[in-house]
């Protein structure tokens, strides 16, 4: 991380303002308008972290759980400036952090499949492999037919017991 320490913060809602901020420097990944909107709304109205360097968000990452024992990466995304210098890594493993504590078992992603050749994609499925993501599934039109996804799932540890 350049020059600064990070700061994480949960926000239970109303990371929306955020969200939008941090994907309008992402248009590579987040260049349709209808999906931005959803994940900006999901960021209004579920748990996000927000990575804070130097005063500045620069990482988001929202959560939605789907049952007691399940939870979803809806959105996550850093600056272009920042990858690489452990911003995503620090966003996931609070999230994951917060959602062992909750007891919650299985955390999924989807994103766009390996069977779309995209550098920016590749990076992204990189990053969650290395992260103890595991492919469960691919769909030729969850997103829509020229854009394959893929569902990631990880297994989380076991709460401490008290």
């Amino acid at each position: 991380m350049t020059g600064g320490r990070l700061l994480l913060e949960d926000r239970t809602s109303g990371a929306g303002a955020v969200c939008r901020e941090i994907l309008a420097a992402l248009p590579g990944w987040f260049g349709i308008a209808e999906s931005v909107d959803e994940y900006v709304s999901a960021c209004d109205r579920s748990p996000t972290v927000v990575g804070v360097l130097d005063g500045s968000p620069v990482g988001v990452l929202n959560v939605q759980l789907h049952s007691p024992h399940a939870a979803e990466i809806v959105v996550m995304a850093v600056v272009p400036g920042e990858h690489r210098r452990g911003i995503g890594t620090a966003l996931l493993r609070h999230a994951e952090s917060g959602l062992v504590e909750r007891g919650v078992e299985y955390l999924q992603v989807k994103t766009l499949s390996a069977r779309r050749d995209d550098a920016g994609y590749e990076r992204t499925r990189a990053f969650y492999f290395a992260s103890g993501f595991r492919v469960l599934e691919e769909s030729p039109v969850l997103f829509d037919a020229e854009n394959p996804a893929v569902q990631l799932v990880k297994a989380l540890p076991s709460r401490p017991r008290a």
